[in-house]
């Protein structure tokens, strides 16, 4: 088994960076501009503040360089950046790295849905009801996204390819969500009374319709 030596830089804005420089050299507020104007913003938290510090951090690691110093009219010397030699190789291997590997992610709502009992049937069922709002309207807007970009010919299948990735995750999720508040509104989720004592914890088992206990 050959172990992986850790990433000097792990941040996945750090790829995008990358990503953006392989096209042409930019200065940072052009790479936030089109990570915006493509809505990578989905796939990747850009804001002014992280971003500079990533570019910072690449610079100090060797993987970017300056390359250039840019004015555009009265607006601050802007200074441009492009890819070394070892930053073009680490691009490549972070994402060939990325793509074989599951790793774990700890995603919030997976937190949240381990103690979806804390709710309570109707509480937990009003929670994912609106959830299932804010997912139905970002798929919409999504398929919007889409049909404008990769529908319409403007830009090719594959430079949306992680927006297409996330829209199957979101219809997923609802999938999953909207089943799981049809179970807890007919009953078919058994939701357990819990009870303390000196012994530890005790719940209730699950009945049939008849009050038989299974």
């Amino acid at each position: 088994m050959i172990l992986m030596a850790k990433r000097k830089i792990s941040n996945t804005l750090a790829l995008a960076v990358l990503g953006l420089l392989q096209e042409q050299p930019m200065h940072p507020y052009e790479m936030a501009s089109t990570l915006r104007e493509r809505h990578k913003d989905s796939s990747f938290k850009v804001n002014s503040g992280s971003l500079y510090d990533t570019v910072e951090a690449l610079v100090r690691h060797g993987w970017i360089e300056p390359v250039e110093t840019a004015r555009e009219g009265r607006r601050p010397e802007r200074t441009v950046y492009a890819p070394t030699e070892l930053g073009q190789r680490e691009f490549v291997r972070w994402i060939d790295e990325l793509l074989r590997t599951p790793v774990a992610e700890y995603p919030k709502f997976m937190a949240a849905v381990s103690y979806l009992g804390a709710l309570g049937p109707d509480g937990a069922a009003e929670a994912l009801t609106e959830r299932a709002g804010h997912l139905e309207r970002r798929i919409e807007e999504t398929n919007t996204v889409l049909a404008d970009t990769v529908g319409s010919g403007q830009v090719p299948r594959l430079f949306m390819i992680e927006v297409e990735c996330a829209l199957h995750a979101w219809e997923a999720e609802l999938a999953w969500t909207r089943r799981t508040i049809a179970e807890i509104r007919d009953g078919s989720l058994f939701w357990p009374e819990v009870e303390r004592t000196e012994q530890g914890w005790t719940w209730s088992a699950p009945t049939d319709r008849k009050g038989t206990t299974r």
